[in-house]
Order: structure tokens, then C-alpha cells, then sequence
């Protein structure tokens, strides 16, 4: 095909409209790669090619060409590679996804030709050597170098299924060993750099490097390196194993330091990568570090979060407050309450961590999947309490409560919002409110006669609100709706209490207010009844349900031992 014939498919493909013109398109592309003359098509299409769409074809047909299953001779593998390194080089402006899609061949050739030798030389791993004298030209050479190093590391750390996952294994064990420590002192090092002249941040192209090295690191830190993260689903999980050699890099308190500063002078969409690198950070296994090496990280951790939370503006962005909430609940994952109490600045962080979490929940329509990390964070402070053995006060007792008089309160206000601006109701995704009641009941269990005394004042209040505007004459259908959702979630609420009794720690006293609050259940089934079959409240209705299967499970089952106070 001519110049000209190429160009139109490629309006055809990337552009066009009509299906039918497109699978032919395709139909086309797919005999070009399988023809001899493909390579000299690229060239062309490269060279001479008018338009971006024209270049992203060539770069998409290379990158089909060298990882076919019977790889191209070596030598043309070589030229192929010093070629787009060139081309690249000599255009620097290119549109950016054609860059990312050249640098992406020049990866798949990098990590496929990984063990080759040529003259008694491994001749693709030259390629951090290559990549240095990119960083040494303009602003635009330096973003392309440090992408054809963030690239390298995503495709290394790729699995793909059509190839043997023993080679796989091999050539990303060789590379986490040979390259991938370097690479990330190196990025470091290029932040630290621009941290240093912060007055041109201003300026597209510095932002554009700062995120691309900031994505270069959190692939680093992302990297599978003991090759067992086939599920990337279980976020909570999450230990990252960094390798042994790295310790020297994580032990320096500047890195840590580094990140919060990038945080601090960024704006918004790269101060969220920032905080994603130090959630890994966060993350980092415990048997990096002797104890005192262990105690001294973390309370750089925990003066990090002290200064984001004395400073809070960024937080106001959905993408630093999701990624500042993952990087507390990780806190609690990887170290122990009694670790955490030891740190010097403990009880003025717990205190900011308190109220933040507090605004949070009184917020509820802003952010709603990150509170999940709140939640998972004091739940497990709370169950640790019974296992601390220092004398430093873990001060749970004063701040539990509140979380928990914040997110019930917060719920029944968030009630009339609903109904009055016709929002989607949290009570009907019940996944999540189960997920997070579930929490709430063990943060709950700690003081749990304030917790009581509070949801018997609330129960008895909007029962008897309900009661006056069932019988005023007026009958006002909001106001009844409004009442009906508030005293579901107070029966979901008392289900939850009742449901989290634990027979090793319960007592007399909590099994009486337990049965304080299921009465007040029992005397709202009635008078819904009585209401039947003029009126019913299906949200009511499926709170009760669920409240009487974890009454049952708790108090009528063959395994308690004696009569409790219920």
C-alpha cells in the first residue's frame, strides 16, 4: 500500500464511524504485520506519515511484530530498538500517547531479549544506559527517558499467560535484581531535583515530568517481587516485599520525608501519587527492619500524618482524602497498637485522626467509598486493645465512643437529605452498610454503655415522634417516610450491638442493655403491625428482619451456657 492508502486506514480505524469500514480496516492491519513488507510500512508511516493516527499504527504494528511468539533475528531486534530511541529522540514533541506506544515497544523488545548475548554481550540490558543520556537533554527528553524506564518496570512485572510463567518469573527476578534498585534512587533522585526549584511547577512541562516520575515509583514500589500477587483485588492484604538490598534507601529518613514534601507542593492530581508512593511506604514488611530501626520509621510515618492533618486544604481533593484514608488503615495493617502508643507524637495524632474521622462521617455524601479505611482502622485499633501490654495510655476509650456517636448520628441526618433532594439512599446499597456496621460493632464494644445510653435516648425519641405523627390528623407522608428511614437504621444499628456479642468479654451489664434495646425493637414490631395492612415500610420491614436473625443468633440458640439479662 501506498503513503496515502495507509493514512486513510487509519482514519478508518482510529476515527471512523461506520463499523463495516473499520473491520476492513483491521481486516487489512492484520495482513500488513503478517507481510515481509511491514517493517519498511512503519518507516514510511513514521517518516513520512502526516498525521498522529499514522505514527500510533506504526508504533501498534512493531510492538505486535516483536512479540510474536517466533521473535525477528536478533539484529533486527537491535535496529528496530536504536531506531525508536533515535526517532524519539529527534521529535521530543510528539503527541504523548504515540510516545507511550514507541516506548512500549522498545519495552516488550527490552524484556523478551532480556538473556540474549550478541559478541559475549547481554545486549538489551544497556537500556538504563541509554535512558541516561535522555535525562541529560531539554525537559521533553527527560519525561520520555524517565517513561521508557516506568514502562520497562510495568512490563517486566506483567504476566503474560501466553509464555511460560517460569521465564517470566526468571526475567523479572533477574531485573528486580539487577535494575530495579537503581532505577528507583535514580527517580528519587530526579524528585528531589525538581523539589528544589519549586517555583517552575507552574510551568505543564515540570508537572508532566514531576507525575511521570512519581508513576515511575509507584511501579517500583508496586512491583511483584517475590511473585506472588496474581490478585490484585485484596487491597487490604497488602504487604510490599521489598527486597533486602533495599533497606539503606528505606532507612534513610529523607525518602519518607521527600514524599511528604511532594505532597505539600504539589497540586492535586500528583499530590495524590505522591500520597499512593507513601502507602506503599506505609506497607513496606516489618522484617525490613530491626525493632528500633521498625519504631523510628514509624514515627516519621506518624509526623507525616501529624503535618497532612494540621494542614488539611489538600484533603478537600476526592483523590488525596481516598488515598490519605488507605494510608491510615494501612498504619494499623502493618504495625501493632503497642508500636503505635510508643510513638512520641501518639496522642496528638490520634486526636487529629479522631476529629478528621469525625468530619468525615458528619460529611457522608462526600467520599463515601474511602470511609471503608476509616472504619477498618479503628476497628482494628479497638480489637488490639485488649492484647497492648504497655503502660502508655492508648486513649481508645476517650475517642472511640465519638466515632461511633458520629457515624449513627450522621446516618439519621443524612435521612431527611435523602428523601428532601431525592438522592440515592445509602441504605439501599446494603453490601457496604453491612460491611461497615460490622465494623462500627467492634469499634462500638469499647465503652459500650455510652454507646447504649445514646442509641435508647435516640430509639425512644424518634419512636415517639412516630408514634404523635401516626396519630395527629394532619398525617403528613414525608414527615412519616423521614421517621420510617431514621428508625431503620436505629434497628439495623440495635441488630448490629446485639449481633457483636462476644461471650468471652460480655457481662451482666451489657447483656441488660442489650435487652434494653431489644425491647424497643419488639415494642416498634408492634406498632408497625398494628398498621398493617393500610401502610408498611419496606426499609423498616428489612432492618427488623435482619435484627431478629442476630437477636436469635446471640440469645436463642442451644449454645448459651445460662440465662443471660436479655
Amino acid at each position: 500500500q501506498s503513503l496515502a492508502e495507509l493514512e486513510v486506514l487509519c482514519n478508518h480505524l482510529y476515527e471512523g464511524t461506520d463499523l463495516a469500514q473499520r473491520v476492513q480496516a483491521e481486516k487489512v492491519l492484520l495482513e500488513l504485520i503478517d507481510s515481509p513488507e511491514c517493517l519498511s510500512r512503519c518507516q514510511l508511516l513514521l517518516e513520512q506519515g502526516t498525521t498522529s493516527y499514522a505514527q500510533l499504527l506504526a508504533a501498534t504494528c512493531l510492538s505486535k511484530l516483536v512479540s510474536r511468539a517466533s521473535p525477528l533475528p536478533i539484529e533486527q531486534r537491535i535496529d528496530i530498538r536504536n531506531y525508536i530511541l533515535n526517532y524519539v529522540a529527534s521529535q521530543p514533541k510528539l503527541a504523548h500517547f504515540v510516545i507511550q506506544a514507541l516506548v512500549q515497544v522498545i519495552a516488550k523488545i527490552t524484556k523478551l531479549g532480556w538473556f540474549e548475548v550478541l559478541k559475549d554481550q547481554l545486549i538489551f540490558r544497556d537500556v538504563i544506559a541509554d535512558v541516561k543520556k535522555f535525562l541529560q537533554g531539554t525537559v521533553d527528553h527527560c519525561i520520555i527517558g524517565v517513561m521508557i524506564l516506568s514502562e520497562l518496570t510495568q512490563e517486566m512485572n506483567l504476566v503474560d499467560y501466553s509464555r511460560p510463567s517460569a521465564k517470566h518469573r526468571k526475567i523479572a527476578t533477574s531485573f528486580r535484581d539487577t535494575s530495579l534498585k537503581d532505577i528507583l534512587m535514580l527517580a528519587c533522585s530526579l524528585l528531589k531535583e525538581l523539589l528544589a526549584k519549586p517555583l517552575t511547577l507552574q510551568d505543564q512541562q515540570q508537572q508532566s515530568l514531576a507525575m511521570q516520575l512519581l508513576k515511575l515509583v509507584l511501579n517500583c514500589l508496586n512491583f511483584d517481587f517475590i511473585g506472588n500477587s496474581a490478585d490484585e483485588s485484596a487491597d487490604d492484604l497488602c504487604t510490599v516485599q521489598i527486597p533486602t538490598n533495599w533497606r539503606t534507601i528505606f532507612l534513610e529518613p529523607e525518602t519518607l520525608d521527600l514524599f511528604f514534601d511532594l505532597y505539600h507542593s504539589l497540586p492535586p492530581m500528583l499530590s495524590q501519587l505522591a500520597l499512593s508512593c507513601l502507602v506503599q511506604f506505609a506497607s513496606t514488611r516489618r522484617s525490613l527492619f530491626s525493632n528500633p530501626e521498625r519504631a523510628k520509621y514509624l514515627g516519621n510515618l506518624i509526623k507525616g500524618v501529624k503535618q497532612i492533618l494540621e494542614n488539611p486544604q489538600g484533603l478537600s481533593d476526592p483523590g488525596n482524602y481516598h488515598e490519605f484514608c488507605r494510608f491510615l488503615a494501612r498504619l494499623k495493617t502493618n504495625y501493632q497498637l503497642g508500636e503505635l502508643v510508643m510513638v512520641k507524637d501518639y496522642p496528638e495524632v490520634i486526636q487529629l485522626i479522631a476529629n478528621f474521622t469525625i468530619t468525615s462521617l458528619q460529611h457522608w455524601e462526600f467520599a463515601p467509598n474511602s470511609v471503608h479505611y476509616l472504619l477498618t482502622l479503628w476497628q482494628r485499633m479497638v480489637a488490639s486493645v485488649p492484647f497492648v501490654k504497655t503502660a502508655e495510655p492508648h486513649l481508645l476509650d476517650t475517642y472511640a465512643p465519638e466515632i461511633t456517636k458520629a457515624y449513627i448520628t450522621s446516618r439519621l441526618e443524612c435521612v431527611p437529605v435523602v428523601i428532601r433532594d431525592g438522592l440515592e439512599d445509602p441504605l439501599d446499597d446494603t453490601a457496604t452498610v453491612f460491611q461497615q456496621l460490622e465494623q462500627l460493632c467492634t469499634v462500638s464494644r469499647c465503652e459500650y454503655e455510652k454507646t447504649c445510653t445514646l442509641l435508647v435516648q435516640l430509639f425512644d425519641q424518634n419512636a415517639q415522634n412516630y408514634q404523635k405523627l401516626l396519630h395527629s390528623s394532619s398525617r403528613n407522608p414525608i414527615e412519616i417516610t423521614v421517621q420510617e428511614g431514621r428508625l431503620a437504621w436505629l434497628v439495623y444499628f440495635v441488630g448490629t450491638f446485639v449481633g457483636g456479642r462476644l461471650t468471652y468479654t460480655s457481662t451482666d451489664e451489657h447483656d441488660a442493655m442489650d435487652g434494653e434495646l431489644s425491647c424497643r425493637v419488639f415494642q416498634l414490631i408492634s406498632l408497625m403491625d398494628a398498621q398493617l395492612p393500610q401502610s408498611s415500610n419496606e426499609k423498616v420491614e428489612l432492618a427488623i428482619l435482619w435484627f431478629l436473625d442476630q437477636f436469635r443468633k446471640t440469645y436463642v440458640g442451644d449454645q448459651l451456657q445460662h440465662t443471660s439479662k436479655v
